[in-house]
């Protein structure tokens, strides 16, 4: 496996790319940790689940980077650049995400997590990080229209919702925004792991502390033993492994391409919510995933 990335270069228009399979992985990874973060947190206090996942996540992407790159001092700018990422796209989009999904449906974080590609693509346009395409416009708008068939096929209810939830998930989705935009402003002589293990090792203090109140009152003896496994599950899969390759992946096929596929992700918790909790998906939803596929096949086309 290379340590280091090289110049950015183009996704092939034609067949499925070692890139493309890897943007898949992640949004299953991230699809499922929807249910997995759900079913953690009917024991375990937000905060605190989002503090201990943390913890083991940055503490494993610290260790993968010594291990395979050992250390190596960064150029004062570049540091301040990626502390600045670490603390958008990691401190404040999870604790934007977190009491988000605890203050609203499910429902309501998909469908409002369905801003982030537009969001990706705009602030890729206005940096010159990107070009939006004719093809790619029309794939994110399939793309978003696809997501929010799915979420609203389930059926938003109003119990758990509130405007402070809906708020946080917008705010996390502008985070996330910013950080997918930001790590190709990097540069290629930075490695994919190291962007993504400095910015969440930067950004992990910050979410350490905000559970911290909420771990000291925590009664072990009430937590469930799948809380504990969803705790692991969700740093080592979803934040470490699908967090490096989502790193190398968006400096290859580019910020827009990847936050299409991002679409997909609700596609996925709403299978894994039909497999775990018998969740049914309805005419809307099936609607709403072929768009989605769509959207996809069609940003693989050149303007």
């Amino acid at each position: 496996m290379s340590t280091s990335t090289t110049a950015v270069v183009p996704a092939s228009s034609r067949g499925i790319s070692a890139s493309d399979l890897a943007i898949v992985g992640v949004v299953i990874a991230w699809g499922t940790n929807y249910t997995v973060v759900k079913e953690a947190m009917e024991t375990l206090p937000p905060l605190a689940f989002m503090s201990l996942r943390f913890t083991i996540a940055a503490l494993a992407m610290g260790a993968l980077l010594l291990g395979v790159e050992g250390w190596k001092p960064l150029p004062r700018p570049v540091f301040l650049k990626l502390l600045g990422l670490g603390l958008v796209g990691n401190t404040v989009y999870q604790v934007c995400f977190i009491l988000g999904l605890a203050n609203t449906s499910v429902a309501n974080s998909g469908m409002l997590t369905a801003v982030t590609p537009v969001l990706v693509a705009t602030l890729g346009a206005l940096l010159g990080v990107d070009r939006l395409t004719r093809p790619l416009i029309a794939a994110l708008a399939l793309g978003v229209v696809g997501m929010l068939l799915v979420l609203g096929g389930r059926g938003a209810s109003e119990h758990g919702a509130s405007l402070l939830g809906d708020g946080l998930i917008v705010g996390a989705s502008l985070c996330w925004a910013i950080y997918t935009v930001g790590i190709r402003t990097v540069g290629p002589e930075v490695s994919a792991l190291r962007i993504t293990a400095i910015s969440m090792l930067t950004g992990a203090p910050g979410v350490v502390l905000a559970g911290v109140p909420e771990l000291l009152r925590l009664e072990t003896e009430n937590i469930r033993a799948g809380a504990w496994a969803g705790v692991v599950y969700s740093a080592l899969v979803p934040l470490v492994l699908a967090y490096f390759i989502w790193g190398r992946t968006v400096q290859k096929v580019g910020s827009s391409r990847a936050g299409l596929y991002n679409t997909g992700i609700p596609v996925v918790a709403a299978l894994t919510a039909w497999a775990v909790r018998g969740e049914r998906p309805t005419w809307m939803q099936v609607l709403g995933a072929g768009l989605v596929l769509s959207g996809v096949l069609l940003s693989r086309r050149k303007s």
